[in-house]
């Protein structure tokens, strides 16, 4: 069974047969549309995708949306639904197409997308929740095929004649994470309503077309320079190597503590910086007691919506920016935060570039780009509301030092290959956060991964409790 270019294995114990599930058709007629190149951002994924090969899978969103229950909703209509929310946004009828020799989005104006429908019985107490997770796992198992294949997915979780669930895996070469968060937007308009009052934001294809404009070739100019002379002043290595790497060769491990996340609103408050700024702060004096380089190079993800014309597109438009810290003159905690929150700002400010340029300068420069294993450190605060969450805030020193006696330290992936000598994650948990790191094990095998994660956390603590004096963390002769 094929959906254009998603191959589903049908035969016993596959797909379909294990989710028993048919296909139908959700048909879409939107505005025609010359297309475009490939945007800044979907050039710099692409080149991801190259590197990673088979593993292009982890390049998608998986979302689910509970369909209303007020106005019980049928398949017919949750296929209208799909179909008015691709008419709308040019970008989810878009295939990325070699044409003439160059990558191009190609935009359909009209067509068919296939929908699964998935039957599963009664309703369950969580109304089809946990299967529509399962389920969007698996349809985002197989990689897109981005030249045959619509950017996304849907499937309807159908109980009796009623659909519970819809699920929709998004390629992230077309939407970024906000992005995928205005397509539900409107797909739950589109299911409650039946339409989209406003009038379609911007769509991939438009801002590949802007991009060509002499304003943003000046701007990409801008980046390019500023890239180049901030990774002049990075340090060869970020963590010591302490021993021959494990097979497979990188692991992630993730601590999960109620101490870091209070502490840091604490200092956050007190400064009057965000949270992510302190946790970023706190990585890069662990990274810096630990390597004894004076200066550490960061790299994190920026949104790029600055721009009123950017808010809401319907396009990837998130890319690297690149942050240098510099915390040579020893400063306290307290006294680093602000050119931490600057190199953060000068960061977002020139993170906006074509790749093709970016690599072509680091080239004549001689320096590496987007080649091999990067040798500094990936930072990523990817919690839902880092800041919304107060509970904690006033946390005294004994709530702080209990709360350090509930973490826990757990391994989780295994991984052959991977971009980074380390990636450091902020993630969500339950009355906690998590604190992730996965990292080259010639550098951080479980047990240094986790002396590292407990460094960030008491870092965080003994911050919170009073501005903090160098050394903020132990050096690097404890590692190992």
């Amino acid at each position: 069974m094929s959906i254009h270019g998603h191959h589903i294995d049908a035969a016993p114990g596959g797909f379909v047969q294990r989710w028993r599930a048919t296909q139908v058709s959700a048909p879409f007629a939107g505005p025609p549309d010359p297309g475009a190149p490939l945007t800044w951002g979907q050039r710099a994924l692409w080149i991801a995708i190259r590197r990673h090969g088979a593993a292009q899978a982890m390049f998608s969103l998986r979302r689910v949306v509970a369909a209303p229950r007020r106005t019980p909703l049928g398949v017919p209509a949750a296929l209208r639904a799909v179909g008015a929310l691709v008419a709308r946004h040019g970008s989810l009828r878009t295939r990325v197409r070699a044409v003439d020799g160059e990558l191009r989005q190609v935009v359909a104006a009209q067509g068919e997308h296939p929908v699964l429908v998935v039957p599963i019985g009664d309703a369950t107490a969580d109304d089809g929740a946990a299967l529509a997770q399962q389920l969007a796992a698996d349809l985002a198992a197989t990689p897109f095929d981005h030249a045959e294949e619509w950017p996304q997915r849907f499937a309807l979780l159908v109980t009796g004649e009623r659909v519970c669930q819809v699920v929709v895996v998004l390629s992230h070469t077309t939407v970024d994470f906000r992005a995928a968060e205005l397509v539900l937007r409107d797909l739950r308009l589109l299911l409650v309503r039946g339409s989209v009052p406003a009038p379609a934001p911007p769509q991939s294809a438009d801002i590949a077309r802007l991009e060509q404009s002499e304003r943003h070739r000046r701007r990409c100019e801008r980046a390019v320079r500023h890239w180049i002379d901030s990774t002049r002043r990075l340090p060869a290595e970020t963590l010591p190597a302490v021993g021959p790497a494990l097979v497979p060769r990188f692991r992630r491990c993730v601590l999960t503590s109620r101490a870091a996340g209070p502490a840091a609103r604490v200092i956050a408050r007190r400064a009057q910086v965000s949270s992510s700024t302190v946790l970023l702060a706190a990585v890069a004096g662990v990274i810096t007691a630990w390597s004894g380089e004076p200066v550490c190079g960061v790299y994190t993800m920026v949104n790029n919506r600055s721009a009123d014309d950017y808010r809401e597109a319907i396009a990837k438009l998130n890319q690297l920016g690149l942050l240098v810290i510099d915390l040579g003159d020893r400063p306290s905690f307290t006294a680093a935060l602000p050119r931490v929150w600057h190199a953060a700002v000068e960061a977002y400010r020139h993170a906006y570039y074509d790749p093709a340029e970016m690599a072509r300068a680091h080239e004549a420069a001689g320096l590496p780009y987007a080649t091999g294993v990067n040798r500094h450190c990936y930072f990523n605060d990817i919690r839902l509301a880092p800041e919304s969450e107060t509970a904690g805030d006033t946390a005294d020193t004994m709530d702080l030092r209990r709360a350090m006696a509930d973490t826990v330290f757990a391994p989780a992936e295994e991984l052959d290959t991977f971009t980074w000598l380390m990636r450091v994650e902020v993630i969500d948990a339950p009355g906690a956060i998590g604190l992730a790191v996965t990292g080259d094990t010639a550098h951080l095998p479980p047990p240094v991964a986790e002396r590292f994660l407990r460094d960030l956390e008491r870092l965080l603590v003994d911050a919170a409790l009073g501005d903090l004096p160098w050394p903020w963390t132990a050096p690097a002769d404890a590692v190992g």
